[in-house]
């Protein structure tokens, strides 16, 4: 999913122009990011929970060079599927 899609999906369902659905889009997804982070999570009923996770600082491997080097810790956004989600995608095969 993209913003455009999004903004598409606004201005098929409102009478308004491209340009002001796309700034909708664009202010609708800010609003989503702001209260991640603020909050820490965000759960859209009927769809699913983003929550922040902290990362822990590993070693890993340049798969190019296969060079050993530090990944630092840090902050991560896991996505969990609500039940009504879940169960809109039952019976479709992947790719369609």
């Amino acid at each position: 999913m993209s913003k455009k899609f999004i903004a598409d999906v606004i201005k098929q369902s409102t009478d308004i122009s491209g340009i002001a659905a796309t700034r909708a889009a664009g202010d609708f997804l800010d609003a989503l990011v702001a209260k991640i982070k603020t909050d820490g999570r965000l759960s859209i009923p009927g769809f699913g929970t983003f929550r922040v996770v902290e990362t822990k600082a590993r070693k890993g491997l340049n798969p190019r060079t296969g060079e050993a080097l530090k990944i630092k810790a840090g902050k991560s956004v896991r996505f969990k599927a609500s039940p009504t989600l879940k169960n809109a995608m039952k019976g479709r095969r992947a790719g369609s």
